[in-house]
């Protein structure tokens, strides 16, 4: 091989090979047996110049859809200055990479450690709350010095638009956020709202009736909004799930909040993390086994890179290819497929189309794996892989 690229194991130790490999090189060279993820920071340096592009306000990144050193990094370089961290972990990862980058931490549930260590080790000034307890609490680690910080009042519409939903966990119904604002204001804090229509969500109308909610909450709490979070839930395309494109979205979302606050617009933040670093992964697998009954195993299923798709009931697009590199075209035939578990749930959704010269050890790529793939794997069975490779694109 003499290609250059960066392998990044689950320790995410790094080390130099020769040249940038296309996802057919990385094919070739595939001999693990373990699946692999191939990253192009060309699919998201794109996708991160989309949304610059068409949101009129602060791009952050939801770190916990793929918190990837080589993703934070690409991100950076490309100029994103703010970030949606959930948990300390994921606050010391960005922290390595960067001193100076804003941090939301918008987990609504925290330790009394963990905001005691957020605020003062790692210099986080926005935390999102969705109860009395949590703005409590977060008064008690900053004491004197609310002034600094935003306290992000997180609320909830139940909608049923998104592909999964948050609801059931998190946020302040309208009511309860009008009143979260009030004693925000009044612990000295600066305050802001922030909502997150769920997973996937197919519908833009949905942000314009959250937006249209922070308006109507701001103005009985009689609060000036200085900032509105219109979370992330931003779709991508699965076969079976025609979406919009994304400016639909952003269109939505400009024109719902110029009606939503005529007068005074508060400054705009969106936290995509599906939308923002799906497309720019493809999870390499490979055939471990086919029976004659139409069932096919793979090494690698719902407790690795596919924990999500019983829940979201779809799977991206995916491709056949030869060990060699050569794509597979020939008549389909359906299989039932497994992952390379004991466990009989172990099962990806519905059945899939193969080719049927399809043969042990071939190749199937599955593509826009970016996102909750390797950042939820388990290691049950002892079947487990976080190995990345950086690929310079996926011809």
């Amino acid at each position: 091989m003499n290609a250059v690229l960066k392998l990044v194991d689950v320790d995410f130790g790094a080390r130099e090979l020769s040249r940038p490999l296309n996802l057919i090189d990385a094919i070739k060279d595939y001999s693990d047996e373990m699946p692999l993820y191939c990253f192009a920071p060309s699919e998201l340096q794109a996708t991160y110049r989309r949304f610059a592009e068409f949101f009129p306000g602060q791009v952050t990144y939801a770190v916990k859809a793929n918190p990837e050193p080589q993703i934070i990094e690409t991100l950076l370089n490309e100029g994103m200055a703010a970030f949606d961290v959930a948990s300390l972990n994921e606050i010391a990862l960005v922290r390595g990479f960067s001193k100076t980058a804003e941090l939301h931490y918008n987990n609504p549930i925290r330790s009394r450690r963990e905001n005691d260590a957020a605020f003062h080790q790692h210099e986080v000034r926005s935390f999102s709350v969705d109860c009395i307890g949590e703005l409590r609490k977060l008064k008690e680690a900053v004491a004197d010095q609310a002034h600094l910080v935003e306290a992000s009042i997180r609320f909830h519409l139940d909608l049923g638009v998104a592909g999964y939903d948050f609801g059931t966990k998190f946020g302040a119904t309208p009511e309860e956020a009008i009143a979260l604002v009030a004693e925000a204001e009044a612990l000295g804090f600066r305050v802001s709202l922030t909502f997150h229509p769920g997973s996937q969500c197919r519908q833009a109308n949905a942000y314009r009736q959250y937006i249209e909610m922070a308006s109507q909450i701001s103005k009985a709490a009689g609060c000036e909004l200085s900032t509105l979070n219109v979370g992330g839930g931003f779709p991508v395309q699965f076969p079976e799930d025609k979406v919009e494109d994304l400016k639909v979205y952003m269109d939505e979302i400009v024109s719902a909040v110029d009606d939503a606050f005529p007068e005074q617009r508060p400054d705009l933040v969106c936290e995509p993390g599906r939308a923002m670093v799906a497309n720019s992964v493809a999870l390499v697998t490979k055939v471990k086994a086919i029976k004659g009954d139409g069932r096919l195993y793979l090494n690698d299923g719902v407790y690795g890179g596919f924990q999500e798709s019983h829940i979201i009931k779809m799977l991206p697009r995916y491709e056949v290819f030869s060990k060699s590199g050569e794509r597979k075209a020939a008549e389909d035939l359906e299989f039932t497929v497994f992952g390379p578990t004991c466990d009989s749930l172990d099962q990806l959704p519905g059945k899939l189309s193969f080719p049927n010269d399809l043969q042990e050890e071939d190749i199937i790529v599955f593509y826009d794996m970016g996102a909750y793939g390797s950042s939820t794997t388990t290691n049950f069975n002892g079947y487990s892989s976080k190995k990345y490779i950086q690929v310079s694109n996926f011809c």
